[in-house]
């Protein structure tokens, strides 16, 4: 995964005190990671919108703050937002070793089209949206594609066990018997979606699309 630049400088505003920052153009930060010190920072937001906006999940950023000799190796960790406007407030940075492997999940993408849907008018459902897996930084894939052109019957289902990983660099943390995705028969549409719905899940057919999960690290 390619590294991305962002600079910050050290903040000294903090408290309610930081909705001036806002009003500024500034977003508020902090940097925290395994045995460093909490660092109050604060970057651009206009810039800080276009990283995010072109970066995957797990998107490794080279932190360069005003005054320090090295920049730090990030990811975002979490993102703070208004409820109403869902407009950024805040954001976490946890600083991670490129030698040093790190926990996170991992989004999951539906790609292709199955025979289950177009043939035999199948409900396509999401069973979940990301795999929890623990790896070295620069191996964590942006996503895990499914093609579920493997579906080809009604009720068969796809499990995290069947995606395509390398078992050498990458652990999953998530049990290998969840279904990933899975097609209902048709006669079960309206039981299944609501279901689905329900439990967090996501139904898919020929018109709909499977909506990402948002990206901050978690």
């Amino acid at each position: 995964m390619a590294t991305k630049d962002l600079k910050a400088v050290p903040r000294t505003v903090l408290g309610k005190n930081v909705a001036k920052l806002r009003r500024e153009g500034i977003t508020p930060a902090n940097i925290f990671g395994h045995k460093i010190e909490s660092t109050a920072v604060q970057t651009d937001t206009v810039e800080l919108m276009h990283l995010m906006k072109h970066s995957s999940r797990n998107q490794i950023i080279s932190l360069r703050v005003e005054g320090e000799a090295a920049p730090r190796t990030v990811v975002v960790r979490d993102i703070g937002r208004d409820p109403a406007t869902y407009q950024m407030l805040h954001i976490d940075f946890y600083q991670v070793s490129m030698t040093e492997k790190m926990r996170t999940h991992v989004q999951v993408v539906l790609t292709g089209t199955s025979d289950a849907v177009e043939t035999y008018a199948g409900v396509l459902l999401q069973m979940i949206e990301t795999i929890e897996v623990e790896a070295l930084p620069g191996d964590i894939p942006t996503q895990f594609e499914v093609d579920v052109a493997v579906l080809t019957q009604l009720e068969q289902s796809f499990h995290v066990r069947e995606l395509n990983i390398d078992e050498n660099k990458i652990t999953v943390h998530t049990d290998p018997d969840v279904v990933v995705a899975r097609v209902a028969s048709p006669r079960l549409a309206t039981e299944e979606t609501t279901t689905a719905t329900a439990a967090g899940e996501t139904a898919v057919g020929t018109e709909t699309a499977v909506p990402a999960a948002e990206g901050a690290p978690s």
